[in-house]
């Protein structure tokens, strides 16, 4: 995580983070037959004006090379949140970035974010056989699959649940 910076994104930021989002979900195969989710993903404006649009930058450079929509229950990206719980989706790192610790400083990002809003879990979903580094990522980082959040937003895509309780103690390991 040494050199990154994760802050709230501007929309000077938002031509990058539309970029960057589409490039590292076809490079994960995710957007193989379906262009018009390469279109949601790119919309950065509207995802800030339902959520929270985080980014993490190069501490240097000041290059985005990741972002994050971090939701809260009842707002429109929020699919699985209930009472009390927090949400994060489209997290995606450049693909020529990866390795160097966006991916987990974001993720971070939304569980601390989270606990200063009181929440007492967040969940997430990930399709099914892909995007293997981040499940990893999230098994190390304390989520637990929860198949009862599982759904299918279309024929032939399933999404997996997982969540992840925000105890005392566990908020105070973020740091």
């Amino acid at each position: 995580m040494t050199g990154l910076t994760v802050r709230p994104a501007v929309p000077e930021d938002f031509p990058a983070v539309a970029r960057l989002t589409v490039a590292a979900y076809e490079a994960d195969g995710q957007l193989k037959d379906e262009n018009s989710y390469a279109a949601v993903l790119a919309d950065v404006a509207t995802r800030a004006a339902s959520g929270e649009v985080l980014v993490a930058a190069d501490g240097t450079t000041g290059q985005v090379l990741g972002s994050v929509t971090f939701v809260l229950p009842g707002t429109p990206y929020a699919e699985l949140a209930g009472p009390g719980e927090a949400e994060f989706r489209m997290l995606a790192v450049d693909p020529a970035a990866q390795g160097r610790g966006a991916g987990a400083a974001l993720a971070r990002a939304c569980l601390s974010r989270a606990a200063e809003l009181g929440c007492h879990a967040v969940v997430i979903c990930v399709r099914e056989g892909h995007a293997v580094g981040a499940h990893r990522l999230y098994a190390r980082l304390g989520f637990v699959r929860t198949p009862e959040k599982d759904w299918s937003p279309a024929a032939g895509i399933q999404l997996l649940g997982l969540r992840r309780e925000l105890t005392a103690q566990a908020a105070s390991d973020l740091g």
